[in-house]
């Protein structure tokens, strides 16, 4: 039996020499008796001195996949990884697709281990908590943590400490080993540390800023647990307030109920505000009065929550032309016109190229209710999802069927979508006749340009149009 000590528990530069002599010496890995954390020489200390191993094999080769996983395996603490990532280096040099079979017990275990070592890693990024020391200059601050992982993590993420916390010295103390980051370079090292005693007068702070944004009615006891186990509680100074907030979520919520409502975010105000002072949108007829009034009400997705109102769509549409966009902009959702901005401008000089007015066409929207992210006091747009699209298709086929319309021309990859249906996966610019899901004629635009900058290729594709309508 070979005695083989390395010097590090999770230097994979170490190991890798080491099994690479090794496996060059053939030595089976039965053969191999494995320690960490020696600090001896190459094959460690042992009672029979080690005759010098003769090399009989050529240099292994192994795959980046196996280097990676043995970087982390390495960190794992207990004593087989060494001997599993052994056996698994000896293996692949007759059996190349072995990581591929899960099902094998040296690639599950090593498997197992590299996940456990994963989830610690991050379970350290989430619970160091740091706490400030008396500084030894002005310039920079300093902080001591200590944190209790399971594994030899600390040099594999001490970087990432390194990286957001760079402007200032601190120092991650564990049993096994610790992390100092002092003027900009990060020393590690294996020494177990101990437990320092210290104070920070900003913990306070903290924890009643934990208490304070503590949601109790989404309160999931198991799914907290699952993502901070019990055993990193101790290290944590909100912890001390988890027991007695779990016990009063219930009468919390019952508090929350009983309130009265709340003003919403200040840009509801202002919407409201437009909303009340709007002008009434330029309504063809009747029929589309009461599809407009029936899609207000709309409420079969989630878009009108959020949206100021639904936007009706404009013009007769006698001329036998309807236009469909996407959704309406921030202006339209404000106006409840269409293109009732910049856009608009653009659409009715291309109609006057065209010899008509937006009165003469029909301009409408996929999607009725404009799809907002919602960020403080702004409001941006985001592409409409499939879900909406479908749920909105039934006013806009309610809508071809009140214009009848001799040609549909979508401007968007959404609008495409709900005009021509999921095999529409041309490209939406080819400006190429198709038939639509509504038995018309369509043709697919590019969506419909917000600046003078995309006008050009824009009114490329409104040729095709007017040679139609010429046509």
């Amino acid at each position: 039996m070979l005695r083989v000590g390395l010097a590090s528990h999770a230097d994979v530069s170490e190991w890798r020499e080491v099994a690479r002599t090794l496996l060059m010496a053939s030595v089976p890995p039965k053969d191999i008796d494995w320690h960490t954390g020696e600090g001896g020489d190459l094959f460690g200390q042992s009672a029979n001195p080690l005759p010098k191993i003769p090399l009989r094999a050529a240099r292994p080769h192994v795959t980046r996949a196996f280097m990676d996983m043995a970087a982390t395996v390495l960190c794992h603490a207990s004593s087989t990884r060494l001997p599993v990532l052994y056996r698994l280096l000896w293996r692949l040099q007759t059996t190349r697709g072995l990581l591929g079979f899960a099902p094998d017990p040296d690639v599950n275990a090593a498997r197992v281990m590299e996940k456990a070592v994963r989830r610690d890693g991050h379970k350290m990024k989430a619970f160091v908590r740091f706490r400030e020391i008396p500084a030894q200059t002005d310039e920079r601050r300093r902080f001591v943590a200590w944190f209790e992982p399971d594994h030899y993590i600390v040099g594999r993420t001490a970087p990432f400490f390194s990286a957001r916390f760079g402007d200032m010295d601190w120092m991650i103390l564990t049993p096994k080993g610790s992390a100092a980051f002092e003027g900009g370079e990060l020393t590690l090292s294996e020494e177990p540390a101990t437990q320092p005693s210290l104070e920070d007068v900003t913990e306070a702070l903290w924890t009643t800023y934990f208490a304070s944004t503590f949601n109790p009615a989404r309160l999931k006891v198991r799914a907290m647990q699952s993502e901070m186990p019990k055993k990193y509680w101790r290290n944590l100074p909100e912890a001390a307030l988890i027991p007695q907030l779990v016990a009063s979520a219930g009468k919390r919520v019952e508090q929350m109920a009983a309130q009265a409502l709340q003003m919403p975010p200040v840009f509801h105000e202002r919407l409201t505000a437009r909303r009340d002072q709007k002008k009434t949108p330029v309504i063809a007829s009747c029929a589309f009065t009461r599809l407009q009034e029936d899609a207000t009400a709309c409420t079969r997705c989630v878009l009108h929550a959020c949206a100021t109102q639904a936007v009706a769509g404009e013009g007769t549409g006698r001329d036998g032309l309807m236009f469909v966009l996407e959704q309406p902009d921030d202006r339209d959702d404000l106006t409840g016109r269409p293109l009732s901005g910049t856009p608009g401008q653009i659409m009715d000089a291309l109609l006057a190229q065209l010899g008509l007015t937006r009165q003469e066409v029909r301009i409408t929207h996929a999607v009725r209710h404009a799809a907002f992210v919602a960020s403080g006091r702004t409001r941006t747009l985001r592409p409409p999802l499939a879900l909406e699209i479908s749920a909105c298709h039934h006013w806009l086929e309610k809508e071809v069927a009140l214009v009848r319309p001799r040609l549909v021309v979508t401007m968007g990859k959404a609008a495409a979508l709900s005009v021509f249906g999921s095999s529409m996966n041309e490209d939406v610019s080819s400006g190429v006749m198709r038939e639509t899901v509504f038995g018309v004629p369509g043709m697919a635009a590019s969506a419909m340009p917000a600046t003078q900058k995309g006008l050009a290729s824009f009114y490329k594709e409104m040729m095709a149009v007017k040679n139609f309508i010429v046509s």
